[in-house]
């Protein structure tokens, strides 16, 4: 069992600064007059839990479905979140649903770009996953980034609305992404916590083992498949304890494959998405301004009908 406890280091210097203006930012957010209109949906929508009546998705590419291709969908993807929204909308006719994901941002440009517009639209719903970029492309510090996020957090919770956060997945069985095991697994306790304090849900990847499949992740590894978010939706509709129609698929076990096969495969990826990945991290470019939501504001969600795998 885990207990709760300090899990950071005070952050030193400009970082402090930084932070202190962001925590005043946020507690700004949490006192404004936004919460104080009575003509918008506001808090859980029923004891006990939903069906909610609004949903907004925060997060970066995981959120914004990556990895799941759909033309029917809004941005051409669809997700584990748009699967999760299509569910909940069968229970309630006035349902609607926002997703402010873009993929490529840190927790920090989550924050600063994605909080303020949360709150704004007044869920009784919202997702947060964040910081998977920060501990795979930046190797920061997993008790540090919880600072960022327990702010977060309490600014959603702080709304009333139901918070699921998620913890990381566990890329113990990949070459690459399995050095960072141990950072994951250290956020993902901080998580904990987090949930714990501001009683969010806690969405956990971490322990669904069907996720150790390559059929549930898309072939840059990083990313999940078609399968992989129909998987994740069931799961977090399953936490919800939300009763919907997304029947567990199992595939067939996969023959194990020889070594040959493994290093082929190793190296096929290393070619065609990590050397991509270090070069265009190592290689000098201007600041972009971060892609456009798919969702940027609440509306009905209409199922897409399609199988799991993304086919018609």
């Amino acid at each position: 069992m885990h207990t709760p406890g300090r899990y950071h280091n005070p952050p030193a210097g400009a970082e402090r600064i930084l932070h202190r203006r962001q925590s005043r930012r946020i507690s700004e957010l949490v006192n404004s007059a936004a919460f104080l209109d009575p003509a918008l949906p506001f808090g859980n929508a029923a004891p006990g839990g939903g069906p909610w009546r609004r949903l907004v998705s925060l997060g970066d590419s995981f959120t914004a479905g990556l990895g799941d291709p759909e033309p029917g969908s809004p941005g051409g993807i669809r997700g584990w979140a748009d699967r999760t929204a299509e569910e909940l909308a069968a229970l309630r006719p006035d349902f609607s649903y926002a997703n402010l994901a873009v993929s490529g941002l840190v927790l920090q440009e989550i924050v600063d770009l994605q909080l303020e517009r949360a709150i704004a639209l007044r869920p009784d719903l919202v997702t947060l996953s964040a910081g998977g970029n920060d501990l795979v492309f930046h190797r920061r510090d997993p008790d540090r980034l919880a600072d960022d996020l327990d702010a977060a957090v309490a600014a959603l919770s702080a709304t009333g609305a139901t918070v699921v956060i998620f913890t990381g997945p566990d890329w113990g069985h990949t070459p690459v992404f399995g050095r960072i095991r141990g950072k994951v697994a250290v956020f993902n306790e901080n998580i904990r916590t987090i949930a714990a304090r501001h009683h969010g849900v806690i969405a956990d990847l971490w322990t669904m083992r069907e996720l150790s499949d390559p059929r549930m992740w898309d072939p840059d590894r990083l990313h999940f498949s078609p399968l992989g978010h129909h998987t994740i939706a069931g799961m977090v509709l399953d936490t919800l304890q939300v009763p919907h129609t997304l029947v567990p698929l199992r595939p067939k076990p996969l023959p194990a494959p020889g070594w040959r096969q493994t290093r082929t495969e190793d190296l096929s990826w290393a070619t065609h998405y990590l050397f991509p990945w270090m070069a265009q991290r190592l290689r000098p470019h201007a600041p972009e301004s971060p892609a456009a939501p798919k969702r940027p504001d609440p509306g009905p969600v209409l199922r897409v009908n399609v199988s799991p795998a993304g086919s018609p």
